[in-house]
């Protein structure tokens, strides 16, 4: 028994220091009037202003422009030479509901069945993960937190990136649905030359998929019915979770890669009036045109990859960013590498910035464009008044992974942590070895 308790401590000491990051505490609210001076100010709407001056008070941004017409402040800030940014944002992650993949105690991503519209990533989220931190470091300020799962999902949120606990870190709460769509190729091979296990018949993939379609397009015709009832009607907690989506207060993230699982998103467009947003969509740059029909946003998960398909330009992926810039599609860039957790970001953007997008049309694909597809381009996304005081400051390029050395930043107007467990260790060992 002795050993059995020593182990559970010692398990239970190497989680905490794992997972606690216990110096890095949450910023104070903003309390003098502050002015970042001197830099090139990126708006994140394709301006750019040299010699700039951005000015934040109560949380709020109440001045950019020009230093010449810049009101006075309390506190300055001298970022000569610098440049200024709009807090960057993380469009799809599962930040905050798995720590460590490989430690089952630590994540907190699918819940079972293949219905859960009434599942909330919101109050799963974990405020203090450490993988906060390192993103925060990379001018990362907000992200959007969605579940896993099969089929309906659930429903994801917008957070911010410096709170105590979940409710602190709402910063739009509930706004997508998410549904997983199958896949609707038939990949051959297999055990048997298309036979099961055991040598019985394998059934038709293609078929199976469009029955699982078929039956999300049943539960929503069922939801659309049931939102018509009277108050009299008795209540179902799922299908009252998909009130949003029919009043288009909430989005519909649809995850795929395929064309053809594009074609039948667009038909949930047609039968239902839902503001659709495909997540992943490799393949869309084929039908940008269509997408831009139907008005359907998309959200490139990873710009450093392979080609979806082997008759693809290899450089293919980095292209899709421009293919849909040009189409007129509105869409915004992501990095759901498991490796990185996301802190590559900027630098996804940077690749298709080399790739006909432009430096400027990266930036607001990872900020504003981004903004505009979670709903929250009222609060953040630019740096312009009237918006929270979202910004970063850095000594070079965010996008180039050489010179981006982030040195502030500020969520809503709080000078945040920039540090994580990576740079404390840094700075550990470079003080046990005398590294100057």
């Amino acid at each position: 028994m002795k050993k059995i308790i020593v182990t559970l401590s010692a398990l239970v000491s190497f989680t905490a220091a794992v997972f606690a990051q216990d110096d890095v505490y949450p910023a104070a609210k903003q309390n003098k009037k502050t002015a970042i001076v001197g830099a090139t100010v990126h708006v994140g709407n394709g301006q750019v202003i040299e010699n700039g001056t951005v000015v934040f008070d109560n949380g709020k941004i109440v001045y950019a422009g020009d230093a010449a017409a810049a009101p006075k402040a309390e506190n300055t800030i001298d970022a000569k030479g610098k440049q200024v940014y709009p807090g960057l944002i993380l469009p799809s992650s599962n930040l905050g509901l798995q720590e460590i993949s490989g430690v089952r105690g630590s994540t907190d991503i699918n819940e079972i069945g293949e219905f859960n519209p009434s599942v909330r990533s919101i109050a799963a989220y974990k405020a203090e993960s450490v993988i906060i931190n390192t993103l925060r470091l990379n001018g990362i300020l907000l992200a959007h937190t969605i579940p896993g799962g099969q089929l309906i999902a659930g429903q994801s949120s917008v957070v911010q990136l410096d709170a105590w606990n979940f409710e602190d870190a709402a910063y739009k709460t509930d706004m997508g649905m998410h549904f997983y769509m199958p896949s609707l190729i038939s990949r051959g091979g297999g055990r048997g030359f298309g036979r099961g296990f055991g040598g019985a018949p394998a059934g038709d993939p293609i078929k199976e998929a469009l029955d699982k379609i078929e039956s999300v397009k049943a539960v929503f015709r069922e939801a659309k019915a049931y939102h018509q009832k009277g108050a009299d009607k008795q209540i179902n907690l799922k299908l009252e979770a998909t009130k949003g989506l029919f009043d288009r207060t909430q989005k519909l993230f649809v995850h795929c890669d395929q064309v053809k699982q594009m074609i039948v998103a667009i038909d949930f467009v047609k039968e239902f009036g839902f503001d659709v947003v495909l997540v992943g969509a490799s393949e869309s740059w084929q039908i940008a045109d269509l997408l831009k029909a139907n008005n359907i946003a998309v959200i490139l998960t990873q710009e450093h990859s392979l080609p979806t398909s082997d008759d693809d330009d290899i450089d293919q992926p980095y292209k899709a960013a421009s293919a849909l810039q040009k189409a007129g599609v509105l869409f915004c860039l992501n990095d759901d590498d498991p490796q990185n957790r996301g802190r590559n970001l900027m630098f996804n953007a940077g690749t298709a910035a080399a790739y006909g997008l432009g430096k400027e049309g990266a930036l607001q694909a990872i900020t504003l464009n981004a903004a505009k597809i979670l709903g929250v381009a009222d609060k953040t996304g630019t740096l312009e008044v009237g918006k929270d005081a979202n910004i970063v400051i850095s000594e070079g390029d965010i996008l180039d992974m050489k010179s981006s050395i982030v040195t502030d930043a500020f969520i809503q107007g709080r000078a945040v942590a920039i540090t994580s467990k990576h740079k404390q260790l840094y700075e550990r060992y470079k003080h046990k070895y005398d590294i100057k």
